[in-house]
């Protein structure tokens, strides 16, 4: 396959990636999904998982129907990988895509929760072991060499069997040689230094040959110094004086020594070309059989290399995956053919302790079952809707519960376990989330509807997620574009929630279709908006306004503001602020 037949590379990228890695290795880069490769590359990182996204699951990538699900997306995954054990880890979590098959989703799924019950139940020292066996493999780049002494360091922490079960059957006796052995031969058959102490003995005799014999006048001259009167005297300070400088034993130096010079000079230079010439031979001679030997190694444990090398990617992607859903109490979802329902839901994007919701569009298996497991009809989410529309207090949850389902839906796509108690997820082939924007004019409305409707117009399989329409244009034709939304996806098959404050505008709904609300109940002891974030099935949610004129009554200090704001509470019900008024913790002037 040719570099540009992937999406993104054009003539520019692949000549670019040519020059920096070669055509094998960029090859090779995209296909491991090797983000860091092809940024040092001079491919700017963005640009790297786009291409790698598209390289990996190019039809997976079609499931993200609109920019504000890619946001989605984005995040899930960026979310994901700062739980990555390592930097491929992460780069391969980075570029996951929805997967087309439900078998695919299945088997990863299998995958993760496996991981997930592992990571649960390591202790605390077998957590470090791992965390350090993988840190210590990032830091010397990941190479065949670290991957199997990182299989060593997971076996002698005794990690065994599920996630691990790919090192149960190493031999470590042959893993430990090879590990010595890997990466000390160069293509070209030179053993690098610190493979064999006899060779780097060799070498350092060899290269410090090589700096006397360059320097052969200064060598004369410091034996000449030594004060020797004959031919004879001068053989034996040199052989003395050599022996000494190099570590070359006197025996061997005194084997090079030059017969026929011609007078002290011709002796030692030739004698130093000598003794340089044999000591090269050596050397060849000690690298051929310590690589001979270093290959050997390797190719008796080359089974046991190949499995340690592949399995230990493999468990940093698994494990990252599973510490991923075990920090963030994700739980494996129902894989069914249609519907989407959630009990107990969070939304991955808010910190801290949040209200969970339970909620669910289309056919699924859930009705009956509310948060903490309990049957009850009143809490359990409705089944057979095609359509919900959702409405209800300003700031009460509305959009945040459409980004929960995108996120579980997603989430789901991607064999991941997701944040809820229960939770069944159909297969979409188009996720289809927009939220609110404070636009209003006819450009964003034209943008808005070119980005919402070929998804559900061409697809039976669309999660139709979508955000008051009225914010992009007039209410009156928000509620005739949201009637006919409804009615579209009603026609084709498909599965949405429109959120509006425009119910009360809306013509009477299909029968596939319901209205759900979410109700504002009081006023916190800071005198914030208290609100009931899960949704009432079939019940048109209000802003109560009493809450807000309450809470502007309280806040007033200027007494001129404060009448007008009464004048207000009067209109809209004096009696109902009052008593709102009694029952949060304020006191007035």
């Amino acid at each position: 396959m040719r570099l540009e037949d992937y999406w993104g590379i054009g003539p520019k990228t692949s000549e670019k990636l040519r020059e920096s890695m070669g055509v094998e290795r960029a090859l090779e880069a995209i296909e491991t999904a090797d983000i860091r490769g092809l940024s040092d590359a001079g491919v700017p990182r963005g640009r790297a998982v786009r291409i790698l996204r598209r390289a990996n699951g190019a039809d997976g990538i079609e499931t993200l129907g609109t920019r504000d699900a890619r946001d989605v997306y984005d995040d899930l995954l960026s979310l994901a990988s700062t739980h990555a054990f390592t930097t491929h880890a992460a780069d391969r979590l980075r570029v996951l895509t929805p997967l087309p098959s439900a078998d695919d989703r299945q088997q990863r799924l299998d995958r993760v929760s496996a991981a997930r019950d592992v990571w649960i139940e390591l202790d605390d020292a077998e957590r470090d072991a791992v965390q350090s066996a993988f840190d210590a493999y990032d830091d010397a780049g990941g190479s065949d060499r670290v991957a199997v002494e990182t299989a060593l360091e997971l076996r002698n922490a005794g990690l065994r069997g599920s996630t691990f079960s790919a090192l149960d059957d190493l031999d470590d006796d042959a893993l430990a040689a090879a590990a010595a052995a890997l990466g000390t031969v160069d293509p070209d058959g030179s053993v690098t230094p610190g493979s064999d102490a006899e060779l780097d003995r060799l070498r350092e005799r060899r290269n410090a040959v090589a700096d006397l014999e360059r320097r052969a006048l200064d060598v004369l001259e410091s034996v000449r110094e030594r004060g020797v009167r004959s031919f004879e005297e001068f053989r034996g300070a040199f052989v003395e004086y050599v022996a000494a400088t190099t570590d070359v034993p006197r025996g061997r130096v005194e084997g090079a020594v030059a017969d026929d010079a011609r007078d002290e000079a011709d002796f030692a230079s030739t004698s130093l070309r000598n003794l340089l010439s044999e000591l090269d031979s050596a050397v060849d001679a000690r690298e051929q059989t310590v690589a001979a030997d270093l290959r050997e190694s390797v190719d008796e444990a080359r089974q046991d290399v190949d499995v340690a090398v592949s399995a230990v990617s493999e468990i940093a992607f698994d494990l990252s995956l599973g510490r991923f859903a075990a920090e963030h109490d994700l739980q494996r979802p129902d894989l069914v053919e249609d519907g989407l329902a959630v009990v107990g839901a969070r939304n991955l994007a808010l910190p801290g302790e949040v209200q969970p919701v339970t909620y669910a569009i289309g056919s699924h298996g859930l009705a009956g079952v509310n948060s903490g497991g309990s049957s009850d009809s009143q809490e359990s989410p409705p089944s057979g809707d095609r359509v919900a529309v959702l409405t209800g207090a300003n700031s009460g949850g509305k959009t945040t519960l459409l980004e929960t389902l995108a996120q579980v839906a997603l989430l789901a796509s991607m064999g991941l376990p997701v944040p809820a108690e229960r939770a069944a997820v159909g297969r979409f082939d188009s996720v289809v989330f927009h939220r609110r924007h404070a636009s209003f004019n006819a450009g964003v409305l034209e943008s808005t509807l070119k980005s919402i409707v070929p998804p559900l117009s061409t697809s039976d399989r669309t999660l139709m997620l979508v955000d008051e329409f009225e914010a992009i244009t007039e209410p009156g034709r928000a509620a005739d574009l949201l009637n006919g939304l409804v009615d579209l996806t009603v026609d084709r098959g498909a599965l949405g929630v429109y959120v509006t404050h425009l119910a009360d505008d809306l013509s009477p709904l299909p029968s596939e279709a319901r209205i759900d609300g979410i109700f504002a109940e009081g006023l916190t002891e800071d005198l914030e908006l208290l609100v009931d974030y899960q949704p009432r099935f079939g019940t048109i949610g209000k802003s109560t306004p009493e809450f807000i004129v309450s809470r502007l009554v309280a806040d007033a200090a200027d007494p001129v503001e404060r009448r007008g704001f009464e004048a207000l509470a009067a209109a809209v019900g004096e009696e109902a602020v009052q008593r709102t008024l009694s029952d949060a913790a304020w006191s007035g002037d």
